[in-house]
């Protein structure tokens, strides 16, 4: 299975696409933050277990319906949650009263079927990516940066795929691992910093970040493929050894500039970026 963020109306919906079954499952507690409209996110997960009691009581087949699945947190770990096909969630809809209702069905019938273009021709992918950085006021520049990453991303978790590194917990701990070397911050961290709860880290950071971030993951996957590294110990040790090659670079540019590479600048609707500068006490 596949961890696939989509985006809904600047807020992130974590989303898995099974492949055996070609079907995307959806976090329900993100789709009721959304319909519920709350900032807070234990809030709506507290609705959900309300709502979830409510319709077992009704006899409801909805909650039935619902499978539990892996999905990555603000900590950057994966944790069993919710989830529930587009069918589901489409009749789910109906019990939350909301005026965000005929919105996120129509957004949920779009991004449902996504996946299966994308099969056909993998140049939809990234060119919705494209179009949706570019909406959300993104430079050419930032956006060239931000596909080159991801490429050089894929390209060490592969290497990881068939490196006895399993998907989830154990890839969250080398990305956090080499995110700590290089950038002196935790992946969760460096979320904090920026005023990001559920949102993709990075799609928030500047190119600088971006830039490094790439180094130190490219780094990582030269020196494990130079190692043969296999296993959680030997990739640690490469996680390590990449890091700190992308920490040497920064301090020397950080050095030669006077600029902090690290920041809390984002890429937020305006009236967040107001409440992050507050908590930051700016």
């Amino acid at each position: 299975m596949k961890i696939i963020p989509a985006i809904f109306e600047e807020r992130e919906i974590r989303r898995v696409y099974d492949e055996k079954t070609q079907t995307w499952f959806f976090s329900v507690v993100d789709i009721i933050q959304v319909l519920t409209q709350q900032p807070n996110y234990k809030t709506a997960q507290n609705y959900w277990k309300v709502l979830k009691h409510r319709l077992n009581k009704e006899g409801s087949q909805l909650v039935t319906n619902c499978n539990q699945l892996k999905l990555p947190a603000a900590d950057g770990k994966n944790y069993l949650a919710d989830v529930a096909n587009v069918e589901t969630l489409l009749r789910l809809v109906q019990s939350v009263p909301s005026p965000k209702a005929e919105p996120i069905k129509l957004w949920l019938a779009k991004v449902g079927h996504e996946r299966m273009q994308e099969m056909s021709d993998p140049a939809r992918a990234l060119e919705r990516a494209r179009t949706t950085w570019q909406k959300y006021g993104r430079s050419e520049k930032w956006i060239q940066q931000r596909m080159t990453g991801q490429e050089t991303r894929n390209k060490l978790t592969d290497f990881w795929a068939t490196h006895d590194i399993k998907q989830g917990e154990e890839y969250a701990i080398l990305t956090n691992l080499i995110h700590q070397e290089w950038s002196g911050v935790s992946v969760t961290a460096h979320m904090n910093m920026k005023g990001l709860r559920t949102q993709n880290l990075r799609d928030h950071m500047s190119e600088a970040e971006l830039i490094f971030t790439a180094l130190a993951e490219l780094s990582t996957r030269q020196i494990a493929e130079v190692t043969d590294a296999t296993g959680m110990t030997e990739n640690k040790t490469a996680a390590n050894a990449g890091g700190k090659i992308a920490k040497s670079a920064r301090l020397e540019l950080e050095s030669k500039t006077g600029r902090k590479v690290v920041t809390s600048e984002n890429y937020l609707p305006p009236s967040r970026v107001k409440k992050v500068r507050r908590l930051n006490g700016k």
